[in-house]
């Protein structure tokens, strides 16, 4: 498996003393005094690098380094700040096919959605660097005379970023790159299977960072690690916010965590999306949201369509088409140019695929293509299947929970007010959908009563958020919001303050205390 991506990337010239790492002959081996572990390509199982994971000892040494670049940064002025994110994204558009290639080799995304993350990464570049001149408090009338209130956000302190395999560059930069206009360094734990991805995205800070000596380098750290040094991580009362994303076990573990230390946790977690179809939807339009929606990222995004409730009336004809259009997916390498569905991310979720199939047929499920895994014609050693389509009943246990594999179960009602029932019945709410030409189902499903989830969408899939947009979801989704609106502000810490400029010392409410 070539890498010559990363040596592009000059990520081979890592020294020690970088965040513990160097790379040797070969392989890229992290200097950690953990035990060691190996990433591998989806692609073809090949051994992509060898860890050593850093430990939580060696967390200390990273947290005083963190501290002290706080204390530079924070007096930092924003503008500034957002001058580094714009040279950051400057040197991301550089490298921009590189960084894509080690995404597709780490996490098996074909490579035009490989290239969309990378562009993620650089739109949220340009949406942070504007906001560097926009973290606005407000001024608040005062009920004493001589008086003015205002608001101030200011720099929070160090943040943790836990990232999950899927999408390695786009949830850090989600973080990373409005966390260090608002005045915070990030210190970023990957995920075991992606820790080259992690690799590049330091490497492309710290180019940018050697030719800005008033930036601390430390700003932008990076530590390789297993479940020991996450929860050293959530523990550690250097991070006023630690910001995860992976499963909703996960998540639970580190709000457990940060809150006993009374920190904020921001929490990206379980799926379990859902789209209903109305029998008034321009169903060619539906169609290609649902099979991008569903079978897109080999069905392991946090977004993945798997829950597609139809109106009883028009079912049976989509399925039909679905089935048709699933046949035509082209499944093998993803850096293979017209193939459309890479591979699973390891055997482990191969399995879970092939249990979640299994569990759905006993539960009364019917599958109606796909579930099977791809031999031939893909490189040997991945786990390619092809998307599954199954019809079951919207109350079947196996529906209620989340497979992180291209599974789309389909689901009928009769009622508009039934599907949103049924759409808010499980316990994830992140992404859902409508396709309906009914006004008046497209309000009721964006308002109070409609659906529960932190993104609604209207006649497009749920894959698909623009940066401009705080991302996030409620209930067992984790309540977290990043990237645009307002987003910002969960790396910021707030004070209100009132300045006396007149001759008396009135008290608030009306007390007299003489």
């Amino acid at each position: 498996m070539s890498l010559t991506c990363l040596e592009t990337l000059g990520v081979n010239t890592l020294k020690q003393g970088d965040t513990f790492y160097s790379v040797l002959t070969g392989n890229t081996v992290a200097l950690g005094e953990g035990s060691t572990f190996s990433a591998h390509s989806p692609i073809d199982g090949a051994t992509l690098s060898t860890f050593n994971n850093a430990t939580p000892a060696q967390l200390d040494k990273v947290n005083a380094e963190l501290k002290d670049a706080f204390k530079v940064l924070r007096t930092i002025p924003a503008p500034r700040r957002g001058e580094l994110v714009r040279r950051i994204g400057d040197e991301a558009r550089k490298y921009k096919n590189e960084l894509a290639q080690v995404i597709s080799l780490e996490a098996g995304k074909i490579v035009p959605e490989a290239l969309g993350e990378v562009q993620e990464w650089i739109d949220v570049c340009d949406f942070a660097v504007g906001q560097s001149r926009m973290l606005h408090g407000l001024s608040i009338v005062s009920e004493r005379p001589g008086h003015r209130m205002m608001e101030q956000w200011h720099p929070l302190g160090p943040v943790a970023v836990i990232t999950a395999f899927n999408f390695p560059m786009a949830v850090w930069a989600w973080n990373a790159m409005l966390g260090l206009v608002c005045g915070d360094p990030i210190l970023l734990k990957p995920s075991e299977k992606a820790p080259l991805c992690a690799l590049a995205m330091y490497q492309i800070a710290q180019n940018v960072i050697a030719d800005m000596p008033d930036i601390p380098k430390a700003v932008v750290s990076v530590m390789i690690g297993d479940r020991d040094l996450g929860e050293a991580i959530a523990a550690s009362e250097t991070f006023p916010l630690v910001s995860a994303t992976g499963s909703t076990v996960m998540g639970r573990a580190v709000a457990k965590t940060v809150a006993g230390r009374l920190g904020r946790s921001l929490l990206e977690l379980g799926g379990n999306n859902a789209m209903i179809v109305s029998d008034t939807a321009d169903l060619d339009l539906a169609l290609r949201a649902i099979v991008f929606s569903a079978a897109g990222t080999a069905g392991q995004r946090c977004t993945t369509l798997r829950r597609l409730i139809t109106h009883e009336s028009i079912v049976d004809g989509l399925v039909e088409r679905l089935a048709k259009s699933y046949g035509s997916l082209r499944v093998g390498s993803p850096i293979v140019e017209g193939n459309l569905v890479g591979p699973l991310i390891d055997e482990g979720s191969f399995n879970r695929m092939q249990a979640a199939l299994d569990t759905a047929k006993k539960q009364g499920g019917e599958i109606v293509c796909g579930g099977e895994r791809v031999t031939e014609g893909v490189p040997a050693g991945g786990f390619y299947v092809r998307p599954a389509i199954v019809r079951i009943a919207h109350d079947a246990p196996i529906v209620h929970e989340e497979t992180f594999a291209p599974i789309m179960y389909v689901l009928t009602y009769k009622t508009f007010e039934e599907a949103i029932e049924i759409q808010n019945e499980v316990p994830q709410g992140l992404s859902s959908a409508v396709f309906t030409e009914s006004m008046r189902e497209a309000e009721l499903f964006m308002s109070p009563a409609g659906s529960d989830c932190g993104i609604a969408n209207v006649n497009i899939g749920t894959s698909g958020a623009e940066i401009g947009g705080a991302f996030g979801g409620e209930k067992e989704t984790g309540g977290g919001r990043e990237s645009g609106s307002d987003a910002w502000r969960n790396y910021m810490r707030r004070t209100t303050n009132t300045v006396n400029y007149g001759g008396d010392l009135p008290l608030a409410q009306g007390i007299v205390f003489e």
